[in-house]
């Protein structure tokens, strides 16, 4: 995609190249550091405030009867292992899922086990019907939209909240966190909970049904929600997180290791956001990912601009096996996948999409939908 000469922000390392929509106030701050400002520096959470939302999420988790008071979803990436470690500390019983999709690293592998040995924790691994999931990833990649990943993070979604709900489980801990993810533009990504866009995709470019793959509509996901009272807990946003201080802590306690970029975890995810984001769509992720860590003092913009000089794969010589990977384990010749990849993008307005506007009805929708809205939730609860 080309590129035209771009304004960036004066506080982090976005531009609008990264982000055509991107605004700046008089002080040439972009509208998502000012989003960040507004929500968590003009209005910061008091130590005092994040250890009673905290004690009164522990509370409402530890209130869970039978085996498992709580589900994580366990992927091997930083956030959830470092919440696998926490979890252990604040003595929960928990239960945790791994979405095998098949496109797990050995290095996932190994440090999920790591995790497993040190927490002492069940492990649930959800299996995906391969050639049914395959369909699914490869319809996306002929249909030519942003966010290969949206079958994916999807489907751990619903796994999460299926497996809650048939084990009686009311609690799902959450490792999203706006310490190191609040900021991600919409150019970026797309909406996982779109079921309506991601059936449409699926039925123009798939070539099988979808017997065991089931989606979790929004309006699905709010009513099964209510009648079984489950909640996600973005427990992260009540402690310290630091990006280096989680990965140091699970590194000295688990000897986890290391994937060199943030969901390097799966193969697939290497791929996608080391190489077609920036390939096909324009996009290094990695700045996002930045922008974060900057807005909450994790990183300087100049420490930042230095890590963007690195190459976004972690070599050359894996960027060619991986491509190679991924293309025989699409049935694919190297040829096809990139001719895949070359092709202009399309809009995900190009296939059909939710209407949100059906859900306008349902109250306080937006709290379990958004993690970063429960913190509000709780907010309120303690003024009580």
């Amino acid at each position: 995609m080309q590129k035209t000469e771009a304004i960036q922000c004066s506080k982090c390392v976005l531009d609008t190249n990264d982000d055509p929509n991107l605004t700046f106030n008089s002080n040439g701050v972009c509208n998502h550091c000012q989003a960040y400002e507004k929500a968590y520096v003009f209005n910061p959470l008091s130590e005092i405030q994040k250890q009673n939302l905290l004690k009164d999420s522990l509370e409402i988790i530890k209130s869970g009867k039978g085996k498992y008071q709580a589900i994580l979803g366990l992927s091997g990436g930083v956030d959830s292992s470092y919440l696998a470690y926490l979890a252990k500390e604040w003595d929960i019983r928990v239960l945790l899922v791994h979405f095998d999709n098949g496109w797990n690293s050995e290095l996932a592998v190994d440090n999920i086990n790591r995790i497993v040995d040190y927490t002492g924790f069940d492990l649930f691994t959800y299996v995906v019907d391969w050639e049914e999931f395959k369909d699914l990833q490869l319809s996306y990649i002929k249909s030519s939209v942003l966010d290969w990943e949206v079958p994916t993070d999807h489907l751990i979604k619903a796994t999460l909240f299926n497996l809650a709900k048939t084990k009686g489980i009311k609690s799902i801990l959450s490792g999203t966190n706006h310490q190191t993810e609040f900021i991600l533009p919409h150019s970026m990504r797309y909406n996982k909970a779109d079921t309506d866009n991601i059936s449409d995709i699926h039925q123009k470019f798939g070539t099988k049904s979808l017997k065991t793959t089931k989606l979790l509509s929004p309006l699905k996901e709010y009513l099964e929600t209510k009648k079984h009272n489950i909640q996600f807990h973005p427990l992260l946003d009540f402690v310290y997180y630091n990006k280096d201080h989680a990965k140091k802590t699970i590194i000295e306690k688990m000897g986890w290791r290391d994937y060199g970029g943030k969901h390097y975890e799966s193969i697939f995810t290497r791929f996608y956001q080391g190489y077609v984001l920036p390939t096909k769509f324009g996009v290094d992720k990695r700045k996002a990912h930045l922008a974060s860590l900057i807005n909450s003092g994790q990183i300087s913009k100049e420490d930042a601009i230095k890590e963007l000089e690195k190459p976004s794969y972690p070599s050359k010589e894996m960027l060619e096996n991986d491509f190679e990977f991924v293309a025989k384990k699409f049935n694919l010749t190297n040829e096809e996948l990139g001719s895949y990849i070359n092709e202009k993008p399309i809009p995900h307005s190009h296939y059909k999409q939710y209407n949100t506007k059906n859900l306008k009805r349902f109250k306080k929708l937006e709290v379990y939908l958004n993690p970063n809205l429960y913190i509000n939730y709780l907010k309120k609860k303690l003024k009580k």
